[in-house]
C-alpha cells in the first residue's frame, strides 16, 4: 500500500497531493520550486542557484526516504524559459555522476509557482534490501 508523506519542514502543498508518495518499489517526488522551500525566494530569478536549491532539498527528501540521487530514474524540469537551459543543465549535472543520468524531460512552462524560473520532480527506484 502506497506511504503518503508531507515533509514538516516544507509548507503543506497548496495543490491537492503529498510531497513523496512511496510504494514497494519507487518513491515519486511532487514538483518543487524554490518558492516551496523556506528561503528560497533569496535565489529566484537566478536559474543556476533555483536549480541547485531545489535538487539540495530533492536529495534531503530522498534520504528521508533511503533512497539517494543515485536512485533517480526519472525527472521532469519546468523553466519558465526554455532559452535558460543551458544555465540550468550546468547546475544539474553537479547532482549526478557523469554519463549516469536519469531519463528526463524539460519543459517550457511559463508560469509557475511563486514567480520561480525552475520547478523539478522526480521518480526513485527504492534500494532493495540484501539479505547478506
Amino acid at each position: 500500500m502506497p506511504d503518503y508523506r508531507n515533509d514538516p519542514t516544507l509548507p503543506a502543498p497548496a495543490f491537492p497531493g503529498s510531497h513523496l508518495v512511496l510504494d514497494d518499489d519507487y518513491v515519486f517526488a511532487s514538483g518543487l520550486a524554490a518558492a516551496d522551500i523556506q528561503g528560497g525566494e533569496t535565489v529566484i530569478g537566478d536559474v543556476g542557484e533555483e536549480t541547485r536549491w531545489i535538487m539540495r532539498q530533492l536529495q534531503r527528501l530522498l534520504e528521508a526516504a533511503d533512497c539517494r540521487l543515485d536512485d533517480v530514474v526519472r525527472v521532469d524540469v519546468h523553466l519558465a524559459d526554455l532559452d535558460e537551459i543551458d544555465i540550468m543543465n550546468a547546475a544539474y549535472v553537479e547532482f549526478f555522476e557523469e554519463d549516469r543520468y536519469p531519463a528526463r524531460t524539460c519543459t517550457e512552462s511559463p508560469k509557475l509557482f511563486g514567480d520561480s524560473r525552475v520547478e523539478i520532480t522526480l521518480m526513485a527506484r527504492r534500494p532493495t534490501p540484501r539479505n547478506d
